[in-house]
C-alpha cells in the first residue's frame, strides 16, 4: 500500500480537529464544563484521546476555541443570510443579535465560556478567535467606524458585558432590555436586525452543529470555509 501523501494527512488532520471542537461543544453543553473530560470529548469525536493533547494545550484551551468557532460561525450565518445587505447598521444589528442569541439559546456553554475567560489564560489566541475578531472587526468598518482599532474592543466589551448579564445566576437581565440598550447605544433603528420575538437569531436550540464545523461532511465552499475577512484586530 502505498503511503499517504502530505496532503492527505493535512485533510485528516484538519478533520479530526475539527471533530474534536464540534464534541467539545456538544458535550460542555450537554453536561457543563467540569462534567466534561478531554477524554470524553476524544470518544464523541471519534478520535484517539491522545489527540486532543496533541492539538490543544488542555481542555479549557479546547472548549474556548470551540466557542469561538461556533461563535464565529454564527455571526457569520447571521451577517449573510438573505436579504444580503451591505449597510452597516443592519449588519451591526444582526451581529448584536447574534451574539445574544446564543446567550438566551445556549446558556450553559457561553457561562461556561465566560467563566473561561476570567481563568489567567484570557483569552486563547487560535485560529477561532482571530476569525470572531476579523468578523466584528469588519462588521465595525461597515458600520462606519474612523477606527476600528479603538472602536471594535469598545463593541467586544459591550457584547461580553451583555453577555455576562444575561447569563448572571440569580439576577439575569433580560435579553430584550439588554438588546435594547446595545441599539441605543449604537444608534440602530429596533426593527433592525432579527428581533428577539421574531426568529431565532443564529444561535438556536438544534442539537445538530455539524455545520458549524467543517469535519467533511459537508458541502465545500459553504459560508465560513475560509474565514478570511482580513488581519486580526
Amino acid at each position: 500500500m502505498s503511503p499517504r501523501s502530505a496532503s492527505v494527512n493535512e485533510e485528516l488532520r484538519r478533520r479530526s480537529r475539527e471533530r474534536l471542537l464540534q464534541a467539545a461543544v456538544e458535550l460542555v453543553g450537554e453536561r457543563g464544563y467540569d462534567a466534561t473530560t478531554l477524554g470524553d470529548i476524544a470518544d464523541r469525536a471519534g478520535s484517539a484521546r491522545g489527540l486532543a493533547s496533541y492539538y490543544f494545550p488542555g481542555k479549557r484551551q479546547l472548549v474556548q476555541s470551540a466557542v469561538h468557532r461556533l461563535m464565529h460561525r454564527t455571526l457569520e450565518e447571521a451577517l449573510e443570510r438573505e436579504p444580503r445587505t451591505e449597510d452597516g447598521r443592519e449588519r451591526l444589528a444582526r451581529a448584536v443579535d447574534a451574539i445574544l442569541g446564543l446567550a438566551r439559546d445556549r446558556p450553559v456553554l457561553m457561562r461556561q465560556h465566560m467563566a473561561g475567560l476570567l481563568q489567567a489564560e484570557g483569552f486563547v489566541q487560535c485560529p477561532e478567535q482571530q476569525r470572531l475578531s476579523e468578523l466584528l472587526g469588519d462588521t465595525v468598518a461597515r458600520y462606519g467606524s474612523q477606527n476600528v482599532g479603538s472602536d471594535y474592543p469598545m463593541l467586544r466589551a459591550a457584547l461580553m458585558g451583555a453577555v455576562f448579564a444575561a447569563l448572571v445566576p440569580g439576577v439575569p437581565m433580560p435579553v430584550p432590555t439588554l438588546r435594547a440598550d446595545l441599539f441605543r447605544r449604537y444608534g440602530l433603528a429596533p426593527e433592525l436586525g432579527v428581533p428577539p420575538d421574531g426568529e431565532a437569531s443564529g444561535g438556536t436550540c438544534e442539537t445538530d452543529l455539524s455545520r458549524f464545523f467543517a469535519t467533511g461532511e459537508q458541502a465545500s465552499g459553504q459560508p465560513g470555509q475560509s474565514g478570511q475577512l482580513g488581519q486580526s484586530k
